[in-house]
């Protein structure tokens, strides 16, 4: 017997090929009861909340509108549309907001077609105008987006991402804790160039599912702590080593547009990664020790290989490849440039997303290109799903909804003049951190939470980059329930551990989080004059 059909079970299942692993291979989990509850009240409760908030409830904070307290976008189209329509708008936004959140959250319905019910119910309220409201899928972080996916499928096709990964586990993975820490590495060098998280995991996938087969984790009922290890430290690894990088999410750019936009202060590649790079590998190296030591400790049977020449067949995998080829070393050198020039935008002034659309015609040029459209994978799904909440960010613009509910929650909590930074300090980064239990979408906690703190900022006569840029600095911390981004959502189909293993690790982490960007802000970005005399102003 050859010593890869050896592997195979008595159902013809070979472990340890990758192609097992495939994202459209993967089983279709079927629902919890909560989830299943969840989802049959999510459309009715959605329908009742919207009916309620836009005809029935008033709230005053609504109805009753200083103009003086409004952006200046939103005083334009008070001027524009008079007091009453203007409360209509805010009241019909919020009644759409609740309602798509719900939806989002419950997933009633796909989440894409929450999306395009939104924009519809936005135009045919009034909120946006139909050009408004359309563009939105023009936008250019939707477009950086798709040029992303370009990029990332040219690595897929010409095998240069799994070449990296494979020759890295082999050389530095010969011992479980070094397979951990090789993934960290992996995730950091991805993230530079890669600009979608759910495609780094869908090519991280296959790897340490392999990897988790040979330490023994099949997932269902052969779980264990090496498989919840790999897989929910990959989670956390794939998110927050985008946090590192302006270009790490759509996420990070649409955060720094809105920064940008608010302060006429351009925030470049390099100036983003000298914040928190730093603080993203601090996190990471955090995370492993956090899984690895307290809550999926590795038994000594845990340790050690359960399949016979499991690692050989990485070895196998990596042999096969053969040496690199023209293409593969094409994509090596073209992503190298794309590096460059997103790493050196503070002096060229060239935009990510324009450096992307250069990069992603090379690639598909005729002839002298490295890849074809049809070999392009873009999941046109969460395009539509992110249109919707860029869409929910232009009527929030629009309408000023987020600056008015905080102002009125503010002078609830008899938050004065003289509330200290530390005070709105730790309430914003609190409320972006922890907003990852309930929100679907990074784009969404982008929308809501940046221009709170925009308005904060404003409202207080604060920096605006003191307050807003440590709450952008939040935004990848969406790794403790399926819900919470498309690649949590990815990898809990891999059935290697559960939602409670998921929770206690993630919430840990989401803790961590926010208490390292507390310290941050009393030191480095202190240092970096992001606050300009700390948070507490102890040093």
């Amino acid at each position: 017997m050859s010593n890869n059909n050896k592997h195979i079970d008595t159902n013809g299942f070979d472990p340890l090929d990758m192609n097992n692993y495939r994202i459209e291979k993967l089983p279709k989990r079927s629902k919890s009861k909560v989830e299943t509850i969840l989802s049959n009240i999510g459309g009715p409760l959605a329908i009742v909340l919207f009916v309620l908030i836009y005809f029935v409830f008033q709230p005053s904070f609504l109805t009753n509108i200083n103009a003086d307290s409004l952006s200046d976008f939103a005083r334009t189209t008070y001027d524009k549309l008079g007091s009453a329509e203007f409360s209509r708008i805010n009241i019909a936004m919020m009644a759409i907001f609740i309602g798509a959140i719900i939806l989002w959250m419950t997933e009633a319905i796909p989440n894409y077609l929450t999306s395009l019910i939104l924009i519809i119910a936005l135009v045919l309220t009034g909120v946006l105008s139909e050009q408004e409201a359309y563009a939105q899928l023009g936008h250019k972080v939707m477009w950086l987006n798709i040029m992303s996916f370009v990029l990332a499928s040219m690595l897929v096709k010409t095998g240069l991402a799994k070449r990296f990964a494979l020759w890295f586990i082999v050389n530095f993975g010969k011992h479980s804790s070094s397979i951990f820490l090789s993934f960290l590495v992996i995730n950091i060098v991805l993230s530079a160039f890669i600009s979608a998280t759910t495609a780094k995991a869908a090519i991280l996938l296959p790897i340490f599912m392999v990897i988790s087969a040979v330490y023994g984790a099949r997932g269902g009922d052969k779980k264990n702590n090496f498989g919840r290890n790999v897989v929910l430290q990959n989670l956390f690894y794939i998110n927050i080593g985008a946090s590192g990088f302006l270009t790490g999410s759509g996420a990070n750019l649409l955060a720094a547009a809105l920064i940008t936009g608010a302060t006429g202060i351009d925030i470049f590649f390099t100036d983003w990664m000298k914040a928190n790079l730093v603080v993203a590998i601090i996190l990471m190296f955090l995370g492993y020790v956090v899984a690895t030591r307290i809550f999926f400790p590795l038994k000594k049977e845990d340790r050690l290989p359960q399949i016979p020449g499991g690692m050989e067949r990485l070895k196998e995998e990596l042999h096969k490849l053969g040496k690199p080829n023209f293409q593969e070393i094409k994509s090596a050198l073209l992503f190298l440039a794309i590096l460059v020039f997103w790493s050196t935008d503070k002096y060229h002034g060239i935009s990510p997303t324009a450096i992307a659309f250069i990069g992603a015609i090379i690639a598909l040029m005729p002839r002298i290109g490295i890849v074809k459209w049809n070999d392009v994978d873009i999941p046109w799904h969460l395009m539509l799903f992110s249109a919707g909440a860029y869409t929910l960010g232009a009527g929030f613009k629009v309408t000023d909804l987020p600056s008015l509910s905080v102002n009125a929650l503010f002078d609830t909590l008899g938050f004065g003049a003289g509330t200290p930074f530390w005070v709105l300090y730790l309430s914003l980064t609190f409320a972006m951190a922890f907003s990852a239990l309930f929100f679907q979408s990074k784009t969404m906690r982008t929308m809501i939470f940046v221009p709170i703190a925009i308005g904060v900022a404003n409202r207080y006569g604060i920096n605006v980059i003191s307050l807003a840029l440590p709450v952008a600095f939040l935004i990848e911390h969406v790794y403790m329930l399926p819900f919470n981004s498309k690649p949590a959502a990815l990898l809990y189909e891999t059935d290697q551990y559960s939602l409670t293993n998921s929770f206690k690790f993630g919430v840990t982490m989401l803790a961590i989080g926010w208490i390292v960007n507390i310290i941050m802000g009393e030191t480095w970005y202190r240092y970096l004059g992001i606050t300009p005399d700390g948070v507490f102003g102890l040093f």
